[in-house]
């Protein structure tokens, strides 16, 4: 359900006032845990999948750094038209509950508007619901329009995603630099990458942003399955973003992250996966895919704990 308000609720305030300052509100209910919503709110890797409004619009990222005081810089791109950028600059995050963020819109050098966003969750283990409330100062013509064609896409898109991602977390008893460097380090991913039983053969790898990993899993039985990882972002110790792909250059089939914070001496790993479409996630899901993701998380846990 989505409900707006604007600035024909508020009390009249001069010409010059009219149509420049709004309050928008969208809210959905989503068939997806609050933990997954809240990682598909705030991880770049699937605010990149649901940010665009519309299959005509192409969204680039040029800076995410999703941590209160950090921002992130977007451009949004329509052929024929001149791109619109977008920075947001993160206020308040508490996860699962709440965050702030202002966004400054501004097209070829000029600001377009101004606006604060709040997004209030709230769910259970099955079912969530977001709130989000856009309280826009218009310094250019039919900003509100706009903003209520794109935010009511965007939330739209996010129930989306999250009704797609699997979401699998794990506390390493081991710090973040080890943790980091196992997973990072191209002679030591291979040794501990997969399920139980699984075992990896590398033809490239190439840890960097803008790199590769290609290479074939194992199964225990000997059946082998072709993988292709691309690194879109590596921020060190911080956040791993890259795409899953159906063998050497073959179909993308997830959008993925990893995450690591410090947790009291031992690293908290966040590993998610936006999937191509509802169907895949499901299939994925019902072949057993999060205990498998899972054994593959401890088995990182046993490699890192014996460096």
């Amino acid at each position: 359900m989505t409900s707006t308000r604007n600035s024909d609720d508020m009390p009249a305030a001069g010409p010059a006032a009219q149509g420049r300052f709004a309050t928008l509100t969208f809210e959905r209910d989503v068939a997806a845990p609050l933990s997954v919503l809240w990682q598909a709110w705030t991880a770049p890797a699937a605010r990149a999948v649901w940010a665009a409004p519309t299959p005509s619009v192409t969204v680039e990222f040029l800076e995410a750094d999703t941590r209160v005081g950090g921002r992130e810089i977007s451009l949004c791109k329509v052929e024929g038209q001149p791109d619109i950028r977008c920075e947001c600059g993160w206020l308040a995050l508490q996860p699962a509950v709440r965050s702030v963020n202002y966004e400054i819109v501004s097209s070829s050098g000029v600001t377009q508007s101004v606006a604060l966003v709040t997004a209030d969750f709230s769910g259970t283990d099955e079912r969530s619901r977001v709130v989000v409330t856009v309280q826009l100062s218009s310094l250019a013509e039919n900003m509100e329009a706009g903003y209520r064609q794109g935010f009511d896409a965007g939330v739209d898109n996010l129930a989306g995603v999250a009704r797609r991602t699997m979401l699998l977390q794990r506390v390493i008893q081991a710090p973040r630099t080890i943790v980091w460097n196992s997973w990072m380090n191209p002679a030591a991913l291979p040794q501990w990458w997969g399920p139980d039983g699984f075992s990896c053969e590398t033809k490239r790898i190439d840890l960097r942003t803008g790199g590769e990993w290609v290479f074939d899993m194992i199964g225990p039985d000997g059946a082998v399955y072709p993988n292709h990882h691309l690194y879109t972002e590596v921020r060190p110790e911080e956040r791993i973003g890259y795409t899953l792909l159906w063998g050497e250059n073959g179909p993308k089939h997830a959008d993925a992250w990893a995450s690591f914070e410090d947790h009291g001496g031992a690293t908290k790993v966040t590993l998610g996966m936006v999937f191509s479409a509802e169907a895949e996630f499901q299939k994925a899901r019902g072949f057993g895919a999060v205990e498998l993701g899972l054994q593959t998380l401890g088995k990182l846990e046993r490699f890192a704990r014996s460096r």
